[in-house]
């Protein structure tokens, strides 16, 4: 392959509630709303315009089997990396906002659920 096909537009994440969901990953990335569907119940989007990076999308999916990480019944499906300065301050932020701990760390990282149970990684170096 010589060139690229497509650029990331936007990592779309399945959940019940798009506009709380998006509110907690606004808090926890810094990115505002920048699009949304009339009443927010359906789509939200972080981040900036098409094609500049990062854009975060929120999409409704009624009926939503969510993760249960690390059981392989229920996979994580995906996961964001978030990379932070303090990981003490970070965590305490994160928890405040409605994430959670879960089982996992390693050098570098440790692992949390959004309020929906999506996992993601607090990173640092």
């Amino acid at each position: 392959m010589t060139g690229m096909i497509g650029r990331l537009r936007s990592t779309v994440i399945d959940c019940p509630d798009p506009r709380a969901l998006a509110a907690f990953y606004s808090e926890l990335l810094g990115l505002p709303v920048v699009e949304e569907n009339s009443d927010g119940d359906e789509w939200v989007v972080l981040g900036g315009p098409p094609g500049h990076q990062p854009r975060v999308a929120f999409q409704r999916a009624p009926g939503l089997r969510t993760p249960d990480w690390p059981d392989p019944a229920r996979p994580q499906q995906f996961h964001l990396d978030v990379s932070v300065d303090d990981i003490e301050a970070a965590e305490k932020a994160a928890l405040a906002l409605g994430a959670r701990r879960l089982p996992g760390e390693g050098e570098g990282f440790r692992v949390y659920a959004d309020p929906v149970g999506h996992p993601f990684c607090l990173c640092w170096d």
